[in-house]
């Protein structure tokens, strides 16, 4: 196995189980804190996801890329130059970006809440916010190790890390809540409060990782630079507006999804109140945002991890300008996003009840699995912007992402309070629906005029899988109605899992084998397939 795939294999793995850990967590957190606990959660998490990933996002990623180049070059001076110029600018954005949310957590707590709330709502969301924006002292700092790593083609100490850091925070978290909240008696705020400081617990024990692993292989990097005979010199000025260049507008848009979220913050339980639904705001934001996100990011994780190894191969064909191949690849990595998270947003969808009431029990489980169902689709646009921003990246068209990114944002925002004062909670779901939606066709066009890119075969193979899921609802609609002649998944939890596995595993199956009979993973999937092939060989 090559040193890149198995490094890919790390990081993909590493990212889907810190995904899955964040998504089990939720689980016992939700029963013990309740639905005012994890809005007051979301409040303070969203903010904090966007300076975090501002501080962090782009120029972590962006050292990786400066340390690799030079490298090759085998200028390792310049790389170790980077890299401790890079950890100056990250302690300082890390500190700025603390400031910014410590000192105006009661600005954003005030534009969160609706005028229904008190002042004791402001004051401990307020609270909560300021908690977790310590966390903002250590991981920009802690990101550019791992960037500086990956560099080096070292990718173990960024997925030991990454799975350690999360490990660390849910155990941090959950314990902290139970102490201070059931054997301490203390408020909900405070406990909430606790949930969010584990950021900076996890980041701690993130960082302490990485110190180890730099403790052991900075005598090999040491080597290297001892065996150095010359050097590029390049200024700091012109090395921070190169590494600045690799990080690019990309910044803005791996925070799409937190920017969504934060209009919803500022608007959502305003539009509520409006609407004379204050008293479910809360719940349904809840239920919305932390929750019925954390389960469909599951399946979107699983497509996109396919769909974004093929994009060095874009940029590489670009860049020759073997524009057939180009072509290819453009296909491959949209089908591939076709073919797993279609059938998958849909089965969700279908099932929503059960896979809510199976997480997170069966209180008020019409209306919040029902949330969950519209929900769901939405995961397939957010993950059709990334591919789609990716292959823009790819052809060097990447600044055209911030424009569809602006105008979904505009969309959202000028949407917003309307579909919710028409459509209840789910209106914020529309709104944000129809927002990336429309991101994604931007982005689409954009391709089709930078590459000549045809989408006929593209669309032949989504009419195919759209055909095979409707075959995959149908069994699984017959699933639901079958088992509930024996469980109300409404009221029964464990009846809700026996329907949920049993349509999963339904539905899941029929797909696949239909998929496999009509060569369509062939098709898409290629080499990959394979293990899939003899399996059905075995059968």
């Amino acid at each position: 196995m090559s040193k890149i795939l198995k490094g890919t294999m790390i990081l993909t793995g590493a990212s889907f189980l810190s995904k899955f850990l964040g998504m089990i967590y939720t689980i016992p957190f939700e029963q013990m804190v309740g639905p005012e606990g994890i809005e007051l959660y979301f409040f303070a998490y969203t903010p904090y996801n966007i300076l975090l990933s501002l501080s962090t996002l782009g120029v972590p990623m962006a050292v990786s890329k400066f340390v690799s180049k030079y490298n090759s070059l085998e200028d390792y001076q310049t790389s170790r130059e980077m890299f401790r110029s890079g950890m100056y600018l990250m302690s300082l954005t890390g500190v700025v970006a603390f400031l910014l949310l410590f000192f105006g957590a009661e600005m954003i707590a005030s534009r969160s809440l609706s005028d229904e709330d008190t002042s004791a709502t402001l004051q401990d969301t307020t609270y909560v916010i300021r908690m977790v924006s310590f966390a903002l002292l250590v991981i920009p700092s802690m990101s550019i190790i791992r960037g500086f790593f990956q560099g080096n083609q070292s990718m173990a100490p960024t997925g030991v890390s990454q799975v350690i850091e999360q490990i660390i925070r849910i155990a941090f978290l959950l314990a902290g809540v139970y102490i201070v909240y059931y054997l301490m008696d203390a408020s909900l705020a405070q406990a909430i409060g606790m949930s969010t400081f584990a950021a900076f617990v996890g980041g701690v024990a993130s960082l302490v990782v990485l110190i180890i692993y730099w403790k052991k292989r900075k005598p090999y990097l040491d080597r290297q630079l001892e065996k150095q005979t010359e050097t590029y010199n390049i200024p700091k000025k012109d090395m921070f507006k190169e590494l600045l260049g690799y990080a690019g507008p990309f910044i803005l848009v791996g925070i799409a999804t937190p920017l969504y979220q934060l209009i919803d913050q500022f608007t959502f339980k305003q539009a509520m109140a409006d609407a004379g639904l204050a008293e479910v705001a809360g719940g349904a934001l809840s239920a919305i945002h932390v929750l019925s996100h954390k389960l469909v990011i599951i399946p979107v994780t699983l497509g996109l991890g396919l769909a974004l190894a093929v994009l060095p191969a874009i940029t590489s064909s670009y860049t020759k300008k073997e524009f057939a191949k180009l072509d290819g690849q453009i296909n491959q990595a949209l089908q591939i996003i076709a073919l797993l998270i279609i059938p998958a947003v849909v089965g969700l969808s279908l099932l929503s009840t059960e896979a809510y009431g199976t997480f997170y029990g069966t209180e008020q489980l019409d209306y919040f699995g029902n949330l969950l169902g519209w929900y769901a689709p939405v995961g397939l646009f957010f993950a059709l912007f990334t591919v789609t921003s990716s292959i823009l990246q790819g052809v060097n068209k990447q600044n055209f992402a911030v424009v569809s990114l602006g105008v979904g944002l505009l969309i959202k925002l000028s949407t917003n309070h309307l579909l919710i004062s028409m459509f209840g909670a789910k209106g914020s779901i529309i709104a944000t629906g129809l927002a990336v939606l429309a991101a994604v066709s931007l982005n689409l066009w954009k391709i089709q005029r930078s590459t000549d890119f045809s989408y006929t075969k593209l669309f032949k193979r989504s009419l195919l899988i759209s055909i095979l899921t409707v075959i995959m609802a149908a069994v699984v609609l017959v699933v639901k109605v079958v088992g509930g002649l024996w469980w109300n998944p409404l009221e029964n939890r464990m009846g809700a899992l026996a329907i949920l596995i049993i349509g999963i595993g339904a539905g899941g199956l029929t797909y696949l084998l239909l998929a496999y009979k009509t060569t369509l993973l062939e098709h898409v999937l290629g080499d990959r397939v394979k293990r899939i092939e003899r399996l059905f060989n075995r059968s």
